[in-house]
């Protein structure tokens, strides 16, 4: 890069990070994903507002062309790959095996349901709003359904931490089947995309897919264990906090690498390596909040407000569009999920909430909608439509699950908490 694309480059990132976590703060302040603000911001950066009616000044400063162009592009695909390790980390095998009969049937009967509503969807919605994408009938609704099956963890974590409902029954179920959820759709996301590879022989693809499985295979229990095993060494060995950060990431992008190489987008290898990393029980609480808060407060925030850039939300926005897809979302979650969680014996009440909670998209949908976009797999006004549903989603399901919940988050109080204790207990 010459002197002034290096300016640019500088001023472009210093504005979307301060932007990205203004706006986010705002929002959150109102009891909204930090996603919302930083959304917003990109979209009022980008060809939305600012390309709108100031183009020349959204140019120079916010240029996607050229260098600068090639270096923001750079700095979003390495943010997506940390983004979907940070959501890796999240998933908790201990949790899973805690709640396995109840969330293996929510998460079950949930998946089988929106994959199948989200599949014969996609296939009316085909005709309307996928002719413009270069995926076939076959592929587009596949992703249709895994788009619908797909939870956002760190926003149901999150939503059930503030509403002290993170550590009772219902919270763990809902944990529990959304981690189940997202592998499974993670790996559905990838076949898709490896689907979509022009002039790949059924030889080729069936090639790629076992190699993606033996990955996930291997990294989930030799790489897990010996993952576990390295650890201990490189906290005594390596400097705290920088010397594990730099360990976990490494492996990060060397599993991303390997996935990417075989014909599976890189986000699937880093996914699977976060959850092998985050599983270990040498991972501390404090170095697993550092790597969190790095990735989620510096990358995360530029890959969603660089979203902005790259589409106009204004003009791709369609509400029939919008009110069709966030109704297929809410409708396959609350039905698949809420049946599975009264198969596994809760109550009417418990079973909605156990679906509007997993029906909390986020970011992880904005990430899966923006590869899906990238691939050709949809159009402009669908991603817009599957970015909105996820905000929409995201937010609905604090409210709600305040609402059926109310007893248990009174439950949730620890005996501690309203017992005396006497000194020196």
């Amino acid at each position: 890069m010459n002197h002034n694309e290096t300016i640019n480059l500088l001023v472009a990132i210093g504005i979307m990070l301060l932007a990205g976590r203004l706006l986010g703060e705002f929002f959150r302040k109102l009891k909204m994903p930090l996603v919302v603000g930083e959304l917003l911001a990109g979209i009022c950066l980008g060809p939305s507002l600012l390309g709108k009616y100031f183009p020349q000044l959204n140019e120079v400063v916010f240029t996607t062309q050229g260098h600068v162009g090639l270096v923001l592009n750079g700095i979003s695909t390495v943010s997506v790959i940390m983004l979907l390790f940070a959501a890796g980390m999240e998933v908790e095998f201990s949790v899973i095996r805690q709640q396995s009969k109840t969330a293996l049937k929510t998460s079950f009967v949930g998946l089988i349901s929106t994959l199948t509503l989200g599949y014969f969807s996609g296939n009316m919605l085909f005709p309307y709003f996928g002719d413009g994408a270069q995926s076939s009938q076959l592929v587009f609704s596949l992703f249709f359904a895994t788009a619908m099956a797909i939870t956002a963890l760190p926003v149901i974590a999150r939503t059930l931490m503030d509403l002290d409902l993170f550590k009772t029954k219902i919270g763990m179920i809902i944990i529990a089947a959304a981690m189940f959820d997202d592998v499974i759709g993670w790996i559905l996301f990838s076949v898709v995309l490896g689907m979509m590879h022009s002039g790949t022989s059924s030889y080729e693809f069936l090639n790629t897919l076992g190699l993606t499985l033996l990955y996930a295979v291997v990294i989930l229990t030799a790489g897990r264990i010996l993952i576990n095993k390295s650890l201990p060494w490189a906290q005594r060995n390596l400097s705290w906090p920088g010397g594990v950060l730099a360990f976990s990431l490494g492996f990060a992008f060397l599993g991303a690498a390997f996935t990417e190489k075989i014909g599976i987008h890189a986000i699937f290898g880093a996914f699977i390596m976060g959850i092998a990393i985050g599983d270990s029980a040498h991972l501390n609480e404090k170095t697993r909040d550092i790597i969190h808060q790095f990735i989620t407060n510096i990358f995360a925030p530029l890959f969603f407000v660089f979203i902005g850039f790259k589409v106009d939300f204004i003009a791709n926005f369609d509400l029939v569009l919008v009110l069709i897809v966030t109704g297929i979302a809410v409708v396959t979650k609350l039905l698949g999920a809420g049946l599975g969680a009264l198969w596994g014996k809760l109550t009417v009440k418990q079973a909605l909430a156990v679906g509007f909670g997993m029906n909390a998209r986020g970011a992880m949908e904005i990430v899966l909608g923006l590869l899906a976009l990238q691939a050709g797999l949809i159009t402009l006004p669908l991603f817009v439509a599957l970015v909105v549903m996820a905000v929409l989603t995201s937010i609905l399901a604090g409210p709600m699950l305040k609402y059926l919940l109310t007893g248990e988050i009174k439950l949730s109080v620890k005996l501690s908490d309203i017992l005396p204790v006497k000194e020196g207990e």
